[in-house]
């Protein structure tokens, strides 16, 4: 029963992922673009986040895949990872709603693109990013088997890496010193840490 109260868990962030995701998703593709660094690149990593965070943990929520590498679930760790996941959610509703018409899933600068520096933005630069970082964290709590727990961590973690900097980098060719200047006031995605 627990274990599937976990899965349920997980499936339900999933899903308020989606929610969340999908009025921005339609706007953004009406946005025109100034900037777009797409590719192979950019649809291998992610490609691999979305296997980590959603293809793996689906296979074993849904299809019992992975057996062979589950190992006991405890309650302290399904209230950990509801309430990391939930955290998740809040985040990554905040970030879409502060950056508007400035969101997307690729690296896009849109025409009449703004810098955002407030709501969560003001602390962290890449809060999106900690959103999902979140809930790769919370997966690994919630679901007990070796391979989908943490294959979120690995898959977003490999977008995360191979993206950040040129991500910022972007985000320099297009703001400048102004974005420096925010770039020493904030941290990338833990205030105070990282």
């Amino acid at each position: 029963m627990l274990l599937l109260a976990s899965k349920i868990i997980w499936a339900i962030g999933v899903v308020g992922w989606f929610i969340i995701r999908l009025p921005h998703d339609r706007r953004s593709k009406r946005t025109p673009k100034a900037r777009q660094a797409s590719g192979l690149r950019e649809k291998l990593l992610l490609s691999a986040s979305t296997t980590g965070l959603g293809i793996l943990p689906a296979l074993y929520v849904f299809g019992h895949a992975f057996r062979f590498a589950d190992y006991p679930l405890h309650p302290l760790q399904v209230v950990i990872g509801g309430s990391i996941f939930a955290a998740a959610l809040w985040m990554f509703y905040r970030t879409h709603k502060d950056l508007g018409r400035n969101w997307s899933v690729t690296l896009e600068v849109r025409e009449q693109h703004r810098l955002v520096t407030g709501g969560v933005y003001n602390r962290v630069r890449h809060p999106m990013y900690a959103a999902f970082w979140l809930w790769a964290l919370a997966q690994a709590f919630l679901l007990p088997n070796w391979i989908a727990g943490p294959a979120g961590l690995i898959g977003f973690g490999i977008l995360f890496f191979m993206r950040v900097g040129r991500e910022e980098q972007m985000m320099i060719d297009t703001f400048g010193d102004e974005y420096r200047a925010y770039m020493q006031r904030t941290a990338r995605v833990v205030p105070g840490i990282y």
